[in-house]
């Protein structure tokens, strides 16, 4: 291949990738390790128990017989698949229970499901917005509301993570006559701190800005379960509510909820609801289980932040600062990228699995989360095993650094 056709070519960027080459051969690769099972609190991984402290199943219900028989009745009734998407043949009745549900447990008129979290924001926000209008983004928001927003050919601002006073600013420099939509996470997902709602839906309230919250990480945590919006009294103030299945809920997922007139819009323009095949029976069933669960068993969102709060007062006696998270999202600040890999290896080795994060995604860190499922005994473990590597870790405040992707 000659130099201008090894220029024009987009595949040439393969050979410049060596870094995850580099940490294979050097054994410190931390991505796509394959698990032989998971049991919720524990995982095993080459014949070895290791505590799971990196999965967002905040309530422990992958492990519920309850959710594992749903999915079972859900196959043998409906069969492994819909095969269609919702708009034409893959529609069933267990879609429209769920969504009945999750309406009325998040405090809506309505809900749409779709086939995963992800898919969710992405359809949202690009059926919602079109090139004249502006969106802005908190700095640190997930990439789906990210990647939502630049297929909507939108004009995005940027504001600091949780600053309404620059929001505002944002807002009153935008055409008087300007369609405006705001975006925000309720928690986020690299720090585990809170969304600051009180101050964002008063600024959305005084510059005529719709809401939209992602709360992927907020149902089943705040407020018996219902999220952030129910934890700061303002559900009827935020427009439009977006979560996922896979974080509390046990299985694979996402909705929107929100007023009947957005959701019958959002069933008609949200491409990737009309063109994607539908949530399968499986899931489906898994996510009402648990939603169930939920609602019925609300101790268990006692369970986790009582987990979260021993495992902050565990890490700070032992000297290992957890950032401002108040969830169960407790990120561990690390020196660089090599002590971030070492940790997680030497962590591994003492039986405690957790996820490595690199830029661009974070700043370099630890990304722990806990479950309502964890022992006391294990949390103990844990405790010890960051105490014993403490030399890795860096004692300070996690730093934001823009877009996250967990």
């Amino acid at each position: 291949m000659n130099a201008i056709a090894e220029q024009t070519d987009v595949f040439s960027r393969f050979a410049a990738f060596t870094v995850a080459a580099e940490l294979i051969e050097s054994g410190l690769y931390p991505y796509f390790l394959p698990l032989e099972g998971h049991e919720g609190a524990t995982v095993r991984r080459g014949g070895r128990e290791l505590i799971m402290c990196g999965s967002n199943n905040y309530l422990g219900l992958t492990a519920d017989p309850r959710v594992r028989a749903a999915a079972r009745d859900a196959l043998d009734v409906y069969g492994s698949s819909c095969t269609g998407s919702r708009f034409l043949n893959g529609n069933i009745d267990l879609h429209l229970q769920l969504e009945d549900e999750l309406a009325r447990f998040l405090g809506k008129p309505a809900a749409l499901v779709m086939t995963t979290g992800y898919q969710t924001n992405l359809g949202v926000i690009a059926a919602l917005l079109t090139p004249r209008d502006y969106v802005l983004v908190d700095k640190d928001a997930h990439a789906s509301l990210v990647d939502g927003c630049r297929l909507s050919g939108a004009k995005v601002r940027w504001f600091p993570h949780n600053d309404a006073t620059a929001l505002a600013q944002a807002l009153e420099g935008l055409p008087d006559d300007a369609p405006r939509l705001v975006v925000v996470d309720g928690v986020y997902s690299m720090e585990g701190d809170l969304c600051d709602l009180p101050a964002i839906v008063a600024v959305c309230r005084r510059y005529g800005a719709r809401l939209v919250l992602d709360d992927a990480h907020g149902l089943g945590v705040l407020a018996s379960g219902r999220g952030t919006a129910a934890h700061f009294g303002l559900t009827d103030q935020v427009d439009l509510i977006t979560v996922t299945f896979s974080k509390s809920l046990a299985s694979l997922g996402g909705a929107v909820a929100g007023s009947e007139e957005a959701i019958h819009y959002l069933k008609h323009h949200a491409r990737s609801l009309m063109f994607s095949a539908s949530m399968t029976p499986a899931n489906t069933a898994s996510a009402l289980a648990a939603l169930r669960i939920l609602r019925e068993e609300p101790q268990l969102v006692d369970a986790v932040q009582a987990n979260a709060a021993y495992i902050r007062r565990g890490l700070a006696e032992a000297g290992v600062e957890t950032g401002a998270s108040t969830t169960p999202i407790i990120p561990i600040p690390t020196a660089g990228a090599l002590e971030t890999l070492s940790a997680w290896h030497r962590l591994i080795d003492r039986g405690v699995y957790v996820n490595p994060v690199l830029p661009p995604a974070a700043s370099p860190r630890l990304r722990t989360s806990f479950m309502a499922t964890h022992s006391v005994g294990q949390l103990d473990r844990v405790i010890e095993a960051f105490a014993a590597e403490a030399d890795l870790i860096r004692p300070r405040v996690c730093v934001p650094s823009g877009v996250t992707s967990a």
